[in-house]
């Protein structure tokens, strides 16, 4: 079986996208029905509410929050909707070429696994309302915005092609993990951490392990020895003072934990040796 090519945006230089449309929302009437002509170019379309259905070519899917697809040239897509959950919809008509002017085809703009939901539908929501607001503002950046927004778009549905949703619980350890990375100075206990993923604490600390591949108490301590370097390199504070704001009341037993995890004392790193 033959092996798909990669996205036309890892090729260096990258492809020049040219919007053809405004991005633009549109929340579909109650008897709205597509039955498109096909299309001279690319569309993006991404449901950002409602439930419906969406056929094209040899294709049919559910169309529901987070539905994203990527029609290329010739594509005469069909959606329907439930008028009692009404479609709200971002799109954009756009092309793309390659450095030398070429026009580039489907496989190398739309994603695998095309109008699968996205699992990061708030970035979504983000990418559009920039794109359209950009769209809105005079100026070469504001035009500039709206590519880099679709680009980004594009980028996530390629991402995302293909790979399972995380279940409940693995998202609420994702934003736990993180939750640790961004602020390991807090004094973070595991009960507090079980309690947002409404398991008990072995269930919790055995299925964080198995997401992270560490123990809660381990991450934690990853994180703070993590943004230690970080202060000892690119900031004048001293041990002592990045020993208490990461919540060790010992600064000793901060150098002993940062020599542990990372292999030389904190002297060493401030030093940049």
């Amino acid at each position: 079986m033959p092996t798909p090519p990669e996205s036309a945006l890892l090729d260096w230089p990258p492809p020049v996208l040219r919007a053809v449309s405004p991005p633009t929302y549109w929340r579909c009437e109650a008897d709205w029905s597509w039955d498109a002509r096909p299309l001279p170019e690319y569309l993006l379309w991404c449901v950002l509410d409602g439930v419906g259905t969406l056929r094209w070519g040899d294709r049919a899917i559910a169309l529901t929050a987070g539905s994203c697809a990527v029609f290329g040239p010739g594509d005469a897509p069909r959606a329907r909707h439930d008028p009692r959950r009404r479609l709200l919809v971002f799109g954009i008509h756009f092309d793309a070429y390659d450095a030398a002017g070429a026009r580039l085809p489907p496989p190398r703009i739309v994603p695998p696994h095309n109008g699968s939901v996205t699992h990061d539908r708030a970035l979504v929501v983000a990418l559009a309302r920039r794109a359209e607001a950009a769209h809105r503002q005079p100026g070469r950046y504001a035009a500039r915005t709206v590519l880099l927004c679709l680009e980004q778009l594009l980028c996530l549905l390629w991402t995302d092609a293909g790979r399972p949703a995380p279940d409940p619980v693995d998202a609420v350890l994702d934003e736990i993990a993180g939750d640790l990375r961004h602020d390991p100075g807090r004094r973070w206990t595991v009960p507090e951490l079980a309690a947002r993923t409404r398991l008990s604490r072995a269930q919790f600390t055995r299925r964080f392990a198995a997401r992270t591949g560490l123990s809660p108490t381990r991450y934690l301590i990853r994180a703070r020895i993590d943004r230690a370097h970080e202060l000892l390199t690119r900031t004048t504070m001293s041990a002592a003072r990045i020993a208490h704001a990461l919540g060790y009341p010992d600064p000793a037993y901060f150098a002993r934990q940062y020599k542990q995890v990372t292999g030389e004392p904190p002297s060493h790193s401030r030093n940049g040796r």
